[in-house]
């Protein structure tokens, strides 16, 4: 059976934010389909403020080389951002940054070019961030990563746990959230399958 290999990640730092809870959701779903998925913590790979001059001083750092030989063992990504003013929070973006940039025998957007995402957000607020999923995904796009046309912003979803609770209490929105994850396993799946059978 082909068992493609996802990798998912909140654009949030917060321990218990909502996205990471979403986030979490989704990868439910991605499993349920047969993907293997790595949860991935942003605060585990701290990073400066991307830098040209900084890398030429003190050489590519290490975290974000790291992340680059992650990124690469992983066909797929799973995405789940809040917006901060309309946009994406600096700590994603920054992550993106660094990651795409070229490396030693890695060229500019190899770590990206060719893989497939699906992107989510969620808001307490009504419109659920999917202001910054416009943005996030022209930045994939403009990396040759082919993001899914599904995307889900979940609005008021403070309203949808109890207090700290990984454990959302709307049914139809869970099930809503996991097909989103089934979806870029069951794309992954095919994907591999058309490039094993081309081959």
């Amino acid at each position: 059976m082909v068992k493609p290999k996802i990798l998912a990640f909140a654009g949030s730092l917060r321990k218990n934010s909502y996205n990471k809870r979403i986030l979490n959701i989704a990868v439910e779903g991605a499993r349920r389909k047969g993907a293997e998925v790595t949860l991935l913590d942003l605060n585990e790979y701290p990073l400066p403020l991307y830098n040209a001059d900084l890398q030429e001083e003190l050489g590519f750092p290490e975290n974000a080389s790291i992340l680059q030989q992650i990124l690469l063992e992983h066909q797929g990504l799973l995405i789940a951002s809040p917006e901060y003013n309309g946009s994406l929070p600096a700590a994603l973006k920054n992550m993106l940054d660094w990651t795409s940039r070229a490396n030693g025998e890695l060229k500019i957007g190899d770590c990206y070019r060719g893989k497939w995402a699906a992107i989510m957000t969620a808001s307490p607020g009504n419109f659920g961030g999917i202001r910054c999923l416009g943005h996030l995904r022209d930045i994939l796009s403009i990396m040759l990563v082919h993001v899914l046309p599904l995307e889900i912003a979940v609005s008021r979803v403070d309203r949808l746990f109890d207090g700290d609770s990984s454990e959302m209490k709307d049914e139809s929105m869970r099930l809503f959230i996991e097909s989103l994850g089934e979806s870029l396993a069951e794309v992954l799946i095919k994907s591999i399958q058309t490039e094993k059978a081309v081959k």
